[in-house]
């Protein structure tokens, strides 16, 4: 028989937000199983940065995590974040005007390949926490106290737990569960925005390039597109992320990655300076270009089921587009507040003195998780869309004047980077106790 001091939490989805979940509880002694679909770990994606504000949330979550991400991050050859003009020639025409930079903090704004991170994460994971091929098809999550939610998954098997956290990323379906099919959050937005991602030979890009515009950070501005530039796997490979606005449909409601070619990017990027063109023509012929869809339009109004034991996590609760770099830190700190809003359920149902129930208690964590991270996630979601029209010249304010754009880079960033990961944690703790206190006066009619 279960102890009732224990809790199950099951994890669905083994991106870097249900790993990074999953070594949290399991440092704090919870009781973890993950659940991926894939046969194997994977992650979508190129390169990835991580920001002052995601370190602070790895350092608490897990040193561990810590360690992983500076053994694979690549440091940045100076402290800025540089902003120059991709499109207009320089006067000298061999180059391009920087229009501005931005300070990137205490510890920088590191790069690494995502398959890296992922690949070095899952080594911190005990054997036997994930199973794989595991494609869930609903959940049943019982209303009465003491009854385990029941997943269900496409070969027929199930699996049972107190807890479930979705991190199912942008096509989630615990989502489904938590708002219901036909809530129109259950199906993410095209933002109108596609990008071109891949990886260049740093020998080549310092070639074609130089050295200065290689190894370090960079935005490449310009009307109707941009390209994002930094490099990564310790500075051997340049990661590339060309953007570009599209006004049509995105063609597939299945698939958020379709193939494509090389003459593609050059058609959209014509048009732009010297340095933009050359990165285009290092990449290789064979691309795929990735749909940016976010949770803008029609928002997720909870992260918790009406059950409340059901939690939404990362993409699967505020999907945003990518051009703050905050999605994978987002999602970091998602963990760290939920690994101390569930230790905080253990250390209370271990408590004999108080009468609190693990329904209560779970649905105590999950409410103060919410109340910290529900407005500063919806506010990136609606920020990084702005951001994207900021970098292409596309907003009143900013088009095309490097002080505007600066004022707004630097203010929402900032607000990022910036983030007190302590005090999110000092919060969570102190939410939890007044809502199981809340709870207590109310069964004792108080």
């Amino acid at each position: 028989m279960r102890p009732d001091t224990s809790i199950a939490v099951a994890i669905i989805g083994g991106g870097i937000a249900g790993v990074t979940a999953a070594i949290g509880l399991l440092s704090k002694g919870i009781s973890v199983k993950l659940y991926e679909r894939a046969s194997a770990f994977r992650e979508i994606g190129a390169g990835i940065g991580l920001s002052p504000n995601a370190e602070r949330a790895m350092l608490l979550l897990n040193p561990d995590v810590h360690a992983v991400f500076k053994k694979v991050a690549t440091p940045n050859t100076e402290d800025w974040f540089q902003y120059v003009d991709g499109f207009n020639k320089s006067e000298k025409g061999d180059g391009e005007e920087l229009l501005f930079k931005v300070y990137l903090g205490e510890r920088g704004f590191e790069g690494c390949r995502r398959t890296d991170f992922l690949n070095e994460l899952v080594k911190l994971l005990p054997e036997g926490c994930v199973e794989f091929r595991k494609d869930l098809v609903n959940i049943t999550e019982p209303q009465d106290e003491g009854t385990m939610i029941t997943l269900h998954f496409a070969d027929g098997s199930t699996s049972t737990a107190d807890v479930v956290l979705g991190c199912d990323g942008l096509r989630s379906r615990v989502r489904e569960h938590v708002l219901g099919v036909e809530h129109p959050a259950v199906r993410p937005s095209y933002t109108h925005k596609l990008a071109y991602r891949g990886v260049i030979p740093i020998e080549d890009a310092i070639q074609a390039i130089g050295k200065e515009k290689s190894l370090t950070r960079f935005m490449h501005l310009g009307p109707g597109c941009h390209v994002l530039t930094f490099p990564v796997s310790m500075c051997t490979m340049l990661n590339v992320v060309a953007f570009v606005t599209d006004p049509n449909d995105w063609p597939s409601l299945d698939q958020t990655t379709l193939p494509a070619t090389k003459e593609e990017v050059l058609e959209s990027f014509a048009s732009f300076g010297p340095v933009v063109t050359a990165i285009m023509n290092l990449l290789v012929h064979k691309l795929d270009k990735w749909g940016i869809f976010d949770l803008h339009e029609s928002p997720v109004t909870t992260y918790v089921s009406q059950g409340g034991r059901v939690c939404l996590v990362g993409d699967a609760a505020h999907a945003a587009a990518p051009h703050h770099g905050a999605g994978a830190g987002s999602a970091i700190e998602d963990a760290l507040a939920l690994a101390v809003a569930l230790e905080e359920v253990d250390k209370t149902l271990s408590a004999s003195q108080q009468p609190v129930s693990r329904q209560m208690a779970i649905s105590a964590a999950f409410s103060a998780y919410e109340s910290v991270r529900y407005e500063r996630t919806q506010w990136l979601i609606e920020s990084s869309r702005f951001m994207g029209e900021v970098f292409e010249w596309q907003t009143a304010l900013c088009e095309a004047d490097p002080a505007n754009c600066q004022s707004e880079v630097e203010w929402r960033s900032h607000k990022i980077w910036d983030y007190d990961v302590d005090q999110m944690v000092e919060a969570v703790s102190a939410i939890f106790g007044s809502k199981v206190s809340e709870a207590l006066g109310h069964d004792r009619g108080l």
